[in-house]
């Protein structure tokens, strides 16, 4: 099973659906100052993040240090001022993020699935507290998982029942969106956009959500072309 791909010609470009269904938390948080990622595996959304959403600082814990050792072998960028990949249990260091993320990438595959820890009640309500009102945790689950359901319910229950997703968007991945409230957060549009989509699965019909993970890449990809090209930042 392929869990990671890249293309040599272009390693920052997204190549399987499910990587681009995740990068929709752009339309809960379009200017996230803050992502922390679960998870380094072949760095597909790392490098996307770290080239086309340049205003935010990126944080990914990855537990394998052989997987860290292939990062050269993957295009994944050194450590900088605004990114770094940290050898640490996501477990164990998700309290230390308290109120400190915007977006939350939660994609810690191994070869066996999600480690059962990932998806337990007690790392969802660390993840919760990690994020600042109206941040997004993206939860990367698989519908083929016995514990799919009793994931989602748990972290419903974390997010007191804000979650959503694109229905259709990422064939047997389902990405859920799980939006954190707050008194600063009542009105926010990440809230507003969890909503409309809890409302509808989205788009309504399946192949237009599909389009619309496509769309906000392809987006993405021009905005910082064109911020490259003029020198500036395209907002």
């Amino acid at each position: 099973m392929v869990q990671s791909e890249m293309r040599l010609s272009r390693p920052d470009q997204l190549v399987l659906s499910y990587n681009r269904a995740m990068m929709c938390f752009v339309l809960f948080q379009p200017q996230p100052q803050h992502i922390v990622m679960v998870g380094l595996g072949g760095g597909s959304l790392a490098k996307f993040c770290y080239r086309y959403l340049p205003q935010a600082r990126i944080t990914v814990l990855e537990l394998d240090p052989a997987v860290i050792a292939l990062r050269d072998q993957f295009a994944i960028p050194p450590d900088d001022a605004r990114f770094r990949v940290v050898q640490a249990d996501a477990v164990a260091y998700m309290p230390a993020l308290a109120r400190s993320a915007d977006v939350l990438l939660v994609d810690g595959f191994d070869a066996d699935g999600l480690p059962p820890a990932l998806g337990s009640a007690s790392f969802y309500a660390d993840s919760q507290r990690a994020l600042r009102p109206g941040g997004v945790l993206v939860a990367n689950l698989f519908s083929y998982d016995p514990n799919y359901l009793p994931m989602l319910k748990r972290l419903r229950r974390a997010f007191r029942g804000r979650i959503c997703g694109f229905t259709g968007i990422a064939g047997n991945n389902r990405i859920v969106f799980a939006v954190k409230g707050g008194a600063s957060a009542a009105d926010s549009p990440a809230l507003a956009m969890q909503r409309r989509v809890a409302r509808h699965g989205g788009l309504r019909l399946p192949p237009l959500n599909w389009l619309l993970a496509h769309w906000v890449v392809l987006r993405l990809r021009l905005r910082q072309r064109r911020a490259e090209r003029t020198g500036g930042v395209v907002i």
